[in-house]
């Protein structure tokens, strides 16, 4: 759990930047019904899978019961930000006719969060997340789950994104400063506009702070 600066480091710049995003989040959603959000990216390599792992410790840490979701069934990597091996995730839960979470839920070594793998890589991860299956898995863990974070793959690359975006609350897009290109970006948030999207904001990663800029020796 290395990338896990949330856990590792609460005092960090970044866990502090984690945190403003948290707020922001929530109070984007007083009336409390915020129970869901996707982050995903414009292309790979931009840091989605580090930021929902990020942002579900620290809405864990306030006490709230949080489920991570690996949607990214070609090439998910939620189980090694957390150590956890990949067998039994979505999709094999979303096959599953008796869809039985315990059978699926991995508990990590940080209190409040839960996991669910992206599984073995299937033929039709599209499919899967368009599926009355998978709408279904969303009503059960919104049922159990103070809030669930889904890790889904970039816009631009494959369609997930644009169909998950239309099953839940908020949407976070991922860059990262010399990575990203402004046109993709746009095109991204083009995309999900056309399917309505209700996109909350942009992260920006790779932006270098100066520690002593940032409240001196408290974060030393």
């Amino acid at each position: 759990m290395a990338n896990i600066i949330s856990h590792k480091n609460p005092k960090s710049i970044i866990s502090e930047s984690i945190k403003i995003l948290r707020t922001n989040l929530q109070f984007s959603n007083v009336d409390g019904s915020l129970k869901t959000i996707m982050i995903t990216s414009s292309i790979s390599g931009e840091g989605k899978s580090f930021t929902t792992a990020n942002l579900a410790v620290s809405f864990a840490a306030l006490g709230m019961k949080i489920l991570v979701v690996d949607c990214d069934m070609r090439r998910g990597t939620q189980h090694k930000q957390f150590g956890v091996t990949n067998a039994n995730g979505l999709s094999d839960l979303l096959i599953d006719p008796v869809m039985n979470l315990d059978k699926y839920v991995k508990k990590v070594d940080i209190d409040n969060v839960s996991l669910i793998t992206a599984g073995t890589v299937p033929p039709n991860p599209s499919e899967l997340l368009s599926s009355n299956s998978f709408a279904k898995f969303l009503e059960l863990v919104k049922a159990k789950y103070d809030m669930v974070i889904l890790d889904v793959p970039p816009v631009t690359v494959v369609p997930d994104a644009s169909i998950v975006a239309t099953k839940v609350d908020k949407t976070i897009i991922v860059s990262r400063i010399k990575v990203t290109p402004m046109e993709e970006l746009e095109k991204t948030k083009k995309m999900l506009e056309n399917v309505k999207a209700n996109i909350a904001g942009v992260v920006v990663n790779g932006v270098k702070t100066s520690a002593k800029k940032y409240y001196g020796n408290y974060y030393k």
